[in-house]
């Protein structure tokens, strides 16, 4: 038994030696995988949804109801409370905490602001939406001297990114959600301004 353990020795010494006398080949260079575009899964596409509506006023009135960002509860009958939490109104950073007409809640931070083009754009911080990476632009444009049209459009993921969302958590459920958002805010506005 001496014997093998003085062989294995040897050996090992000898391999050690061959290694020490010169340097050891280069490792083959193995290939860095394919480089990958960041696709998100399946479940995590962005969505995108956007409402138009015509409206029987000028651009001016319409812009004078709409562009507080602190009174969205003036015109969209799902919001009972607009409550200015940060910044100063209608400027970028300002953030709102909305309180719906159910209870649930949705704090918005203001993006842009734009008097001359008739739009802004905020972004939900936290809410009950089922939506994360939501950001969202109002914009009016004048149809003629007494028309305007007013654009509500967003891009945004479902809140549940993974790739088995719960039943009530699908991308459908996440469009569904702001488009219902949008149309009956749009259709509250048109009849808040054309009533008489």
């Amino acid at each position: 038994m001496k014997a093998i353990h003085v062989v294995a020795l040897s050996t090992l010494l000898s391999v050690a030696a061959v290694g020490c006398s010169k340097p050891a080949p280069a490792p083959e260079a193995t290939p860095a995988p394919a480089a990958t575009e960041a696709t998100p899964p399946a479940g995590a596409a962005v969505l995108e949804v956007s409402k138009s509506i015509s409206i029987d006023a000028p651009i001016d009135a319409v812009w004078a109801k709409t562009k507080d960002f602190n009174a969205l509860n003036a015109w969209h009958p799902a919001v009972a409370k607009t409550e200015l939490v940060e910044g100063n109104n209608n400027e970028v950073g300002a953030v709102r905490l909305l309180t719906l007409a159910d209870g649930g809640t949705i704090k918005e931070k203001l993006l842009a602001f734009d008097e001359a083009t008739h739009s802004y754009q905020y972004t939900i911080v936290e809410g009950v939406l089922p939506v994360s990476d939501y950001v969202s632009t109002f914009t009016l444009t004048a149809d003629g001297e007494a028309k305007t049209t007013a654009t509500w459009s967003g891009s945004f993921k479902r809140k549940d990114v993974s790739d088995q969302p719960a039943a009530d958590g699908t991308d459908q459920v996440a469009t569904d959600a702001v488009t219902g958002v949008y149309t009956s805010g749009l259709d509250n506005l048109k009849k808040v301004l054309e009533t008489k």
